[in-house]
């Protein structure tokens, strides 16, 4: 409908007229008479602006009543899905400032797959942050998202050996993007480890030639598992700066033991990061006379060491001097000091230069060899963690004495935590039940002497110039790689692990380590309003469902994607968009 002006008796005349064709030709009918522009002005300031300005309201409402017609007799056909996700335009973000899109095209020139290497890495990244599943599932439901993915579900694992040939290259590769984002020092390297298990019955076997030499090592393996199983297990190295972005992994068959795995992960991180020293923040899992020496220089051969470390140190696990230390009253200090909700709390600490003695292994890899290293040492008491220590502890011992009461209830499974508070306990090796439940008793010489050092803490380092709160403050950032790991087994989903080939292990796990760098990131620009759950539910929510001609209805906002739009110059906000205007924001990631 639209204003017309014509002549009638010599004069102009306004009325609204409707377009249409018929038969091919292009007709007009009139829907209104309105009357003569010269009475109108009488009226009216502007009539012919007055009445345009009508007929383009009548032409909204008759186009929504129109659409809403059109759609209330629609219906769905019995197999569909007309909702799609534009919440990855965010992390694709990311993922185009990280310049993977780049690394990936370069390694395509020198191979021969036809099937797009980046294209499948970008989908697999997305569907774990957004809907982590199997790659089978990523595959399955990539219509989902409004980027074209052209491959087959055999192109998926086939380029899987490819990501695995490429992961430490791609690791180095995006911590250098990394480094340009976020201002960090890279000095300070957090590290720890953690392991996931796989529900077969059976380690992996090795592989050997015909001379009985090891040629393979078997990478699902038994071994001490976080969540206490019994199956095989792979385990992760995961390597952080102080900001909290990880910079590498590195992953290793169930049964090594995990205080080996740092070295190589730092030797890897000064090569291909070009890093001149390293302080190495671990827990007390990885404090070893090994460790401690290569990374304090003392078997310095010119081309390893001159690195440091700060390690949690157990006072109860220490020796008879060390324990005597930390008990005696004598030189502790009281620091008043704000911690980060601006309340003041009391840091009760001492700290001493010692000559500490350790054992080196020869040639023939006996321990034989010993020498001193100094390292500054630092024990603090917490009231806090006294009562936390008493708490767990008593949750433990209630477990333990129902154990000696009703031993029938338990086996070695689900009696584990109370089992060294029990004396004279003893299981049947193939059923896991008690063997005699006759003379259990509390061990009270034990629950005394843990008793001692409730609330004590200790840390030792290789930093002697470095104050007892800076020593502390460092290592308390490891409660930031602790976090990486619940959300990589949380929020991605990193197990059930679907693959079963190492390479493809290996590839799974560079997928996760890619998502958990994004999401770092945006917590990162976002300073840290949003938690990951957050983040997550937000940009999954962030969805539309087709309408017609290329229209899509959106129907979520929130506070984060009010705050992101911003970070990335997004208009997220329009309640309708057609696929064009889709397309344009996705442009912009690249």
């Amino acid at each position: 409908m639209f204003l017309k002006k014509s002549i009638s008796n010599g004069k102009i005349y306004l009325s609204f007229v409707q377009g249409y064709r018929e038969n091919g030709k292009s007709k007009q009918k009139t829907i209104e008479k309105i009357g003569y522009l010269e009475d109108l002005k009488k009226i009216y300031d502007d009539p012919i602006s007055h009445f345009k300005s009508i007929a383009k309201e009548r032409n909204s409402d008759l186009e929504a009543t129109r659409s809403i017609e059109i759609l209330s007799n629609q219906r769905l056909a019995d197999q569909c899905s007309l909702r799609k996700n534009l919440g990855y335009v965010i992390p694709k973000h990311i993922y185009a400032l990280l310049d993977i899109t780049a690394f990936f095209q370069n390694k395509q020139r020198q191979i021969k797959q036809k099937y797009n290497l980046n294209q499948i890495f970008s989908l697999l990244v997305f569907n774990r942050f957004l809907f982590p599943a199997s790659k089978k599932k990523a595959y399955e439901e990539k219509d989902v998202f409004f980027d074209s993915f052209s491959f087959s579900l055999d192109d998926v694992y086939r380029s899987l050996n490819w990501f695995s040939k490429y992961s430490k290259q791609l690791q180095a590769h995006v911590y250098s993007r990394v480094k340009k984002l976020v201002p960090i020092s890279t000095q300070i390297g957090y590290y720890d480890v953690t392991n996931f298990y796989f529900e077969i019955p059976y380690n992996d076997e090795d592989e050997y030639d015909k001379d009985g030499n090891i040629l393979k090592k078997g990478t699902r393996k038994k071994g001490p598992s976080k969540e206490h199983r019994k199956t095989p297990i792979i385990q992760m190295g995961l390597l952080m700066d102080e900001n909290g972005i990880p910079m590498t992994f590195n992953t290793f068959s169930g049964n090594e033991s995990e205080k080996t795995s740092i070295l190589p992960a730092i030797r890897r991180l000064k090569k291909d990061f070009g890093m001149e020293r390293v302080i190495a923040v671990a827990d007390r899992g990885l404090n070893t006379s090994d460790n401690k020496a290569f990374l304090s220089g003392v078997n310095d051969d010119d081309s390893e060491g001159h690195d440091g470390y700060v390690y949690g140190q157990s006072v109860i696990g220490a020796d008879k001097e060390f324990r005597k230390w930390v008990l005696d009253k004598n030189n502790y200090k009281i620091t008043k000091e704000l911690d980060e909700n601006g309340e003041e709390i009391t840091f009760i600490h001492k700290s001493r230069i010692f000559a500490k003695t350790i054992q080196l292994k020869n040639q023939a890899g006996n321990r034989t060899l010993t020498m001193p290293i100094y390292q500054k040492q630092l024990a603090y008491y917490s009231k806090k963690y006294a009562e936390k220590q008493r708490k767990d502890r008593n949750r433990v011992l209630e477990k333990a004495k129902d154990l000696i009461k009703n031993p029938r209830k338990y086996t070695q499974a689900t009696s584990y935590g109370s089992t060294g508070y029990v004396k004279n306990l003893s299981f049947v090796k193939d059923t896991g039940e008690i063997a005699d439940g006759k003379n259990l008793s509390l061990d009270l010489k034990k629950i005394a002497e843990e008793e001692k050092y409730d609330g004590y803490y200790s840390i030792v380092t290789s930093e002697k110039n470095l104050s007892d709160k800076e020593i502390r403050d460092i290592y308390r950032g490891l409660w930031k790689i602790e976090e990486s790991f619940k959300i990589i087994k949380s929020e991605f989903k990193t197990r059930p692990i679907h693959v079963r080939l190492d390479n493809h292990i290996e590839a799974h796990f560079l997928i996760c380590f890619i998502t958990l760098i994004i999401m770092r990131l945006l917590e990162s620009m976002t300073n840290h309003q949003f938690s990951v759950k957050e983040i997550r539910e937000s940009l999954t929510n962030y969805g539309c469902s087709y309408l017609e001609q290329n229209y899509y209805l959106f129907d979520y906002r929130d506070d984060f994607l009010r705050i992101a739009e911003k970070i990335f110059n997004l208009d997220l906000g329009k309640k309708t968009m057609t696929l064009s205007e889709i397309k344009n924001i996705l442009k912009t990631t690249k």
